[in-house]
């Protein structure tokens, strides 16, 4: 059975708070679905979330029974990676606790000296979307990335000069969680990413990068949340004179 309830009879619903109470109170809106990493794989996203470079694709795990599971991510020559033409040139791995998140991050696009920011991204992205020889995989750093363990929400918005802002946030499943949300993730220099754990167990990730670290690359938008501040009246004593 339906339960339909009025206008009317919402307005009274919260009649027995306090007005403080009823002054503060908000409810859950269940119309927003969040977006899962396989409806990008898919494709069932709208056209303003999708955003130029980014590649989302599936992951198969195979599961081992009462010894745990085997994940494969990429073979060279082979795959997206191959397709695109990008072999990361440095591994790595980062572990974040449950709770946490990072982010923004964003790394500098390489743009050539006889063109501007916009002409070069239209060219690379709208004009010849598939003419991967052009991309600059070593002058500029593109991550592609993929979890081992617990539930990553995701944050991309592209930041390049000239293209439009598209925004994507969607949850991606550790390989602990064998399924469809099992992907691995390619983000293009100039698309500003952040990374929430958002499972019970702490966050793995496994990443590559088409260029080796420099810390001059690493550049951060709104990353307040990795600042671990003191309790103020710590701050306080410490600074007193």
């Amino acid at each position: 059975m339906q339960f339909n309830m009025s206008e009317s009879a919402t307005q009274d619903l919260w009649k027995g708070l306090s007005n403080e109470a009823h002054a503060a109170l908000a409810t859950r809106d269940y119309s927003v679905k969040p977006i899962e990493a396989r409806q990008l794989v898919t494709g069932e996203i709208p056209d303003e979330m999708k955003i130029p470079g980014v590649e989302v694709f599936h992951r198969r795990i195979f599961q081992q029974r009462y010894r745990g599971h085997f994940g494969e991510f990429a073979r060279v020559g082979e795959g997206l990676l191959g397709k695109i033409g990008m072999w990361p040139r440095q591994w790595a791995t980062a572990l974040m606790y449950a709770g946490t998140s990072k982010g923004f991050h964003i790394h500098p696009p390489h743009i050539p000296e006889d063109t501007t920011a916009e002409a070069w991204f239209q060219r690379l992205f709208v004009k010849e979307p598939e003419n991967y020889s052009l991309r600059p995989y070593d002058k500029e750093q593109w991550d592609c990335m993929f979890f081992i363990t617990s539930v990553a929400e995701m944050f991309l918005i592209d930041e390049r000069a000239g293209m439009p802002r598209r925004k994507v946030r969607f949850f991606i499943e550790g390989d602990d969680m064998p399924g469809p949300n099992n992907v691995g993730v390619i983000i293009p220099a100039g698309v500003a990413h952040a990374i929430r754990c958002a499972g019970s167990k702490d966050l793995i990730m496994v990443y590559g990068t088409s260029t080796t670290f420099v810390p001059e690359n690493e550049g951060r938008i709104a990353h307040g949340i990795e600042t671990a501040l003191a309790p103020k009246d710590w701050e306080a004593w410490w600074n007193r004179a």
